[in-house]
């Protein structure tokens, strides 16, 4: 059956069984009133949103329906776990020809549903539009930590070592691959698996992100368009400047094995790895450290040259970059 036959109403009706009656007590209206209702905690909110449009983001010949949610979905609770704070509610916006299948719209919807039960998310309401391509539009809502101890991109001192979370490069060399055709990796299917649930089911680094907050980090930014690209807007954000070190930083080992001397491209530049980084003195790392689930490398330093990233190689000189990351109205997409 096809969107244009089901209608808006009947589409609505469908997607609210498939996000399921909320068990928060806090919900108190959700899917199917005029606007979803509940109630708050006496403490800051957090809130953001995304869009993914066909074409530009993401085209639906290399991606699955329900991978399309589940990425949707995650890259706004990146968001949130970049402040440090506890994701809570989700409102999803669609834009869809008339000419989808009903049944694809409900494995999209069944995606969001999967990651969003693994962080006790609600997914509370949104709207439905007929559009010439596939659009998702998603809001979410979360609270900060009870200490009021809020993350921002603004924090960063000179003297603070940088930070990240787990791999990068993983993402783009995913992206890659999908763009080629898996030829690369015909004989690995481990490798192209890898790869490709990097780049199209990233795994938003909730917990991490708490972490950070709860052990007293104050800089931080989920890396959405590169490291280099995102290091930049912490820097500028801060009034400051950084140097980071190529030698020490941790390109996921199946793209450091498959790319070669591009790895450390992909790690730089690549974006989507949805990993955080973040600023602290060593205490504080090292608290970190052996609180996360994940590794934890020091990539560099805060300095106070403000507003400028230097990239030096392990030889000590400085890397020109033919492209920092990704930047909309910029040219390029998928």
């Amino acid at each position: 059956m096809k969107v244009s036959e089901l209608g808006e109403f009947g589409l609505i009706e469908l997607l609210a069984k498939i996000a399921g009656q909320s068990k928060d007590k806090t919900v108190l209206i959700g899917i199917g009133d005029d606007a979803a209702c509940w109630r708050t905690e006496p403490c800051a909110q957090l809130a953001t949103s995304d869009s993914l449009i066909q074409d530009v983001h993401f085209t639906l010949s290399t991606t699955t329906w329900r991978e399309l949610g589940w990425k949707a979905l995650a890259v706004n609770l990146s968001d949130i776990a970049a402040m440090g704070g506890f994701p809570q509610y989700a409102l999803v916006s669609l834009g869809l020809p008339g000419d989808i299948e009903v049944a694809s719209v409900a494995e999209l919807y069944e995606g969001m549903a999967e990651l969003a039960r693994l962080f006790d998310v609600s997914i509370v309401g949104g709207d439905s539009v007929g559009a010439p391509v596939v659009m998702l539009s998603l809001a979410v809502v979360g609270r900060a930590q009870k200490n009021q101890n809020i993350l921002t991109r603004s924090a960063a001192a000179p003297g603070d070592w940088i930070a990240v979370t787990g791999y990068l490069g993983a993402s783009a060399a995913g992206l890659a691959m999908l763009r080629r055709g898996l030829e690369l990796y015909e004989k690995d299917k481990e490798i192209a698996a890898t790869l490709r649930e990097a780049h199209l089911k990233p795994y938003p680094r909730v917990v991490e992100g708490q972490a950070l907050a709860r052990h007293g980090v104050k800089a931080a930014i989920d890396l959405s368009d590169g490291l280099v690209s995102d290091l930049n807007k912490l820097c500028k954000a801060s009034g400051v400047g950084a140097r980071l070190f190529t030698y020490q930083i941790p390109v996921h080992p199946m793209v450091r094995g498959s790319f070669g001397d591009d790895s450390i491209k992909l790690a730089l530049s690549g974006g989507e790895d949805y990993e955080l980084l973040f600023t602290a003195q060593n205490e504080v790392i090292d608290k970190v450290m052996e609180a996360v689930p994940c590794p934890v490398t020091v990539i560099g330093e805060i300095v106070a040259e403000p507003k400028t990233v230097k990239v030096i190689d392990e030889h000590g000189n400085e890397v020109k970059l033919e492209k920092e990351g990704w930047e909309h109205f910029a040219g390029g997409g998928v």
